[in-house]
């Protein structure tokens, strides 16, 4: 039986390799919608290979210009097209691959409409994490973790007890500065914060694995999917990203997930859950080759983003709203070149300072909440 996909975020770095694994085999998953904000040249690229029933872009003058290229495909625009594709197809499972809390919405569109989710777009569970979980729950949905992390833990936990775990030990690369002091980050230029040693992805990841603010976005997502309380979550620095993830149980017993440093590792995975397919071009792990492999406590001082990160976790409700949605719009004032790399941290932090918590916001308020702290963070930096 084929698997048929909805794909959000399809011209990113998450939906590129999905494109690529279903075109690897092509008897088991097709493509029935995506969505691809502006990136037209790379959408033709996609469009060329495959033909999805619905596309929908960020602008209603792109989706004319593209109805006029491709006329077997309907075409659709802005949060009504983003809408349509994650719930309005075929689709029996979606992957929310588009880059932050604007990925929200069309994910709760997709639970409401009975479909899983392969979820690699990490701010939605941070935004808003306790009612994308219980809707999931409500729905009868699975949400199937695609970063490397998640997945990781998920095939650990995979046929044990819940009760039984003691704690959940996310390991972190340390990112593109992790040989630098804190004093040293001063004057880093967005290319030297894109230069990942390990990882190929996109570059709001790539700058949030910079400040690590990805390992915390990573932390509050794990509490989500999980159920772990915060203090049961722990980071590990593992400069080879070979061991993904570790679970550690009651009788100190701990189950890691190793492999090769491969996003399509996990998003296959994902597609295939419960199944396991041979997957064709990721290099097999050799330990033997690789010799040794290495851990450090992370220090929160050096990497505050992962402390405020914790922080907002514990305070919950809106705080996680406002933490994501500041760090997002910080990270492409940096990378438009309107702050330097060290002021990212400090305008998360002052967007949280002047914010009055709601504890058990609904989906307008977190919407609301996330505007307001785009705007105040702009207004900050103005």
């Amino acid at each position: 039986m084929v698997k048929k996909i909805s794909l959000l975020g399809a011209t990113g770095s998450i939906g590129t390799q999905t494109v690529d694994i279903v075109l690897a085999d092509p008897g088991r998953f097709e493509i029935t919608a995506l969505a691809a904000g502006r990136n037209l040249p790379k959408l033709r690229e996609i469009l060329a290979r495959i033909k999805p029933q619905f596309v929908a872009v960020s602008d209603e003058a792109d989706a004319e210009k593209l109805r006029a290229e491709f006329p077997g495909i309907r075409f659709g625009s802005g949060r009504e097209g983003l809408l349509e594709a994650s719930a309005g197809t075929e689709a029996d499972i979606v992957v929310g691959a588009v880059i932050g809390s604007v990925g929200l919405e069309p994910t709760l569109e997709a639970i409401r409409s009975g479909r899983d989710i392969a979820i690699a777009n990490k701010e939605t569970l941070v935004a808003a994490g306790s009612i994308v979980t219980s809707e999931a729950e409500k729905h009868g949905v699975r949400l199937l973790p695609v970063d490397s992390e998640h997945s990781a833990l998920f095939q650990a936990l995979n046929g044990e007890d819940p009760k039984r775990v003691d704690r959940l030990i996310l390991t972190a690369s340390g990112g593109s500065f992790r040989d630098k002091s804190r004093d040293e980050l001063e004057g880093v230029t967005v290319a030297e914060a894109l230069a990942h040693p390990n990882w190929s992805m996109g570059s709001k990841l790539t700058i949030d694995s910079a400040t690590m603010m990805n390992k915390g976005l990573e932390v509050i997502e794990a509490h989500h999917l999980f159920g772990m309380p915060y203090d049961r979550i722990d980071v590990l620095l593992h400069r080879e990203s070979i061991i993904h993830s570790m679970v550690e149980f009651e009788d100190t017993s701990v189950i890691a997930q190793l492999g090769s440093p491969d996003m399509r590792v996990p998003i296959q995975y994902a597609l295939t859950y419960p199944d396991r397919l041979p997957r064709k071009g990721t290099e097999r792990l050799d330990l033997a080759k690789i010799g040794l492999l290495h851990f450090e406590e992370v220090d929160l001082d050096r990497f505050p983003a992962l402390r405020i990160a914790f922080e907002s976790g514990r305070a919950g409700g809106t705080a996680t709203t406002v933490m994501n949605a500041a760090n997002e719009v910080a990270v492409a004032l940096f990378m438009e070149g309107r702050i330097t790399f060290t002021e990212i941290e400090p305008l998360v932090e002052q967007a949280l300072g002047r914010h009055d918590l709601i504890a058990e916001p609904d989906l307008e308020t977190v919407l609301a909440v996330d505007a307001e702290t785009r705007k105040a963070v702009l207004d900050m930096v103005k």
